[in-house]
């Protein structure tokens, strides 16, 4: 048995990049917003801090009240439908299960609609208090499914998350497609 790690957005969930609508609402080009975002971001991720917090934080930085949460007010995903079902298949001979980085607003929307039920379980970085690339994610997640690193498989859309997994012998996929995955799968 082969233990598959998916990454959710940009591999499962379609549509999860909110940072472009966010910076448009901001009117501030992605380099300013990430600059006064700093390292609150990657606290935001990790659940170390609530929305709440990072925008008012963001706001004292940027000079005007952020009055709501834009990652929740922007999030409106998709499923692709291509990897869902090949999702189904590997579920029914592996384990399949969910890595991925996300915020509180969004983990809170994919839960009641049922994007997690899809999982034999989810490693979310709110809630695990760490987040990709850090090696301790993916020790994480191994050590709980008590599998070896080269009896999993681990797909995602960032080259950094991919090339962090491979750092611990985890055969990684960098995503780009259903069809070419269903295909590097297969081999």
């Amino acid at each position: 048995m082969t233990l598959y790690i998916f990454d959710m957005g940009g591999v499962v969930a379609t549509d999860t990049d909110v940072f472009p609508a966010v910076c448009s609402h901001l009117e501030l080009p992605a380099k300013q917003f990430y600059r006064l975002a700093g390292s609150r971001l990657g606290r935001l991720l990790d659940g170390a801090i609530s929305a709440d917090e990072f925008w008012e934080r963001f706001s004292a930085k940027y000079g005007i009240p952020v009055e709501e949460d834009l990652f929740a007010r922007y999030f409106n995903p998709g499923l692709d439908q291509g990897v869902v079902a090949l999702l189904s298949r590997l579920k029914s001979s592996n384990r399949v299960v969910c890595g991925t980085n996300v915020f509180d607003s969004h983990y809170d929307y994919l839960v009641p609609h049922g994007y997690y039920d899809l999982f034999d379980a989810v490693y979310a970085s709110n809630k695990m208090g760490m987040s990709k690339p850090r090696l301790e994610f993916y020790r994480h997640i191994l050590n709980t499914e008590g599998v070896r690193p080269e009896d999993a498989v681990f797909i995602d859309d960032d080259e950094t998350n991919v090339r962090a997994a491979e750092k611990l012998g985890i055969q990684s996929i960098l995503f780009r497609d259903a069809e070419r995955l269903k295909s590097e799968i297969e081999q």
